[in-house]
């Protein structure tokens, strides 16, 4: 796969405002590695500015964890997300190019509902990940009623399957022709994670070819999430964003395991590794 020439060159005369812009709304108790990661993985691929959107009284984690990105205090219910971090996040969005939503926000019913206003009315793309799936299975008409346009959701198959209400071994056996029929009733893109990871829109279908089952590890899921919603920041449509995301997230997987070996793997090596998956590419041009 070749990349587009926006990943790889940048203009002489540039500033960190040309890149993007992307919010990371998630986190809580036991869970902020995942928020750390799905920042670090988009600054590493390539996007200008990483706020990440937390709970308040989890603020001070995120700024002693994070050294490049911003943090964004938002109200709470003991330490999960809740509906009056809405206005927060609702005006912050307008600074935003993208929001990344779910990474370790847990699955309080106070965090659902915060991500189920998002969805609705929130008019910015979205990249739909991990507890925000869990929350959205309980109210698809949520994907209908969007009152903006571009969503990515990146479910494993386990996730897929509430989803599609679906057993797990009819998404194996169907998996293609599943997820082509969620996203055109949805209209939005579709990253079903696994072995070679599916991307569709509805019509188009992308079978990924990298990665490996060292990948199968707490946070790699974060780590495709911020990735995915870093190049939609950087002016990628969002099937090729997702379709990107997923080849130099496997890629950058399968150069770790090359050096730690796929049963040392864990998901900060991907991260590590994004430099040298990013240097292939560009070679190949």
């Amino acid at each position: 796969m070749r990349l587009p020439r926006r990943l790889l060159k940048r203009n002489p005369d540039t500033h960190k405002g040309d890149y993007g812009h992307v919010l990371v709304v998630g986190g809580s108790p036991g869970l902020t590695g995942a928020v750390c990661l799905c920042c670090r993985a988009a600054l590493r691929s390539g996007c200008g500015l990483v706020t990440a959107g937390v709970a308040g009284s989890l603020n001070t984690i995120f700024e002693i964890k994070l050294t490049e990105a911003m943090s964004l205090p938002l109200s709470e219910e003991d330490g999960f997300l809740s509906i009056g971090a809405f206005k927060a996040v609702d005006d912050f969005s307008k600074k935003a190019d993208v929001l990344a939503i779910g990474c370790g926000a847990g699955r309080k019913p106070a965090a659902g509902k915060l991500i189920l206003k998002v969805i609705k009315e929130i008019d910015k793309p979205l990249v739909v990940d991990a507890d925000a799936l869990y929350a959205v299975s309980f109210d698809l008409n949520a994907l209908k009623r969007r009152a903006g346009t571009g969503i990515v959701l990146t479910p494993h198959a386990g996730e897929f399957s509430r989803l599609a209400n679906k057993s797990p071994s009819a998404i194996v056996k169907q998996r293609k022709k599943l997820a082509k029929e969620f996203a055109a009733e949805y209209n939005l893109v579709l990253v079903l994670k696994g072995r070679r990871t599916i991307v569709t829109d509805g019509a188009g279908l992308y079978e990924n070819n990298t990665g490996n089952p060292g990948m199968a590890t707490a946070g790699s899921g974060d780590v495709l999430a911020g990735m995915i919603a870093a190049f939609i920041a950087q002016g990628l449509d969002i099937f090729e964003a997702a379709k990107f995301g997923v080849y130099l997230h496997g890629l950058a997987g399968d150069l770790a395991a090359r050096d730690k070996t796929q049963n040392c793997l864990i998901a900060s090596d991907i991260i590590e590794y994004l430099p040298e998956a990013f240097k292939r590419e560009e070679s190949r041009r």
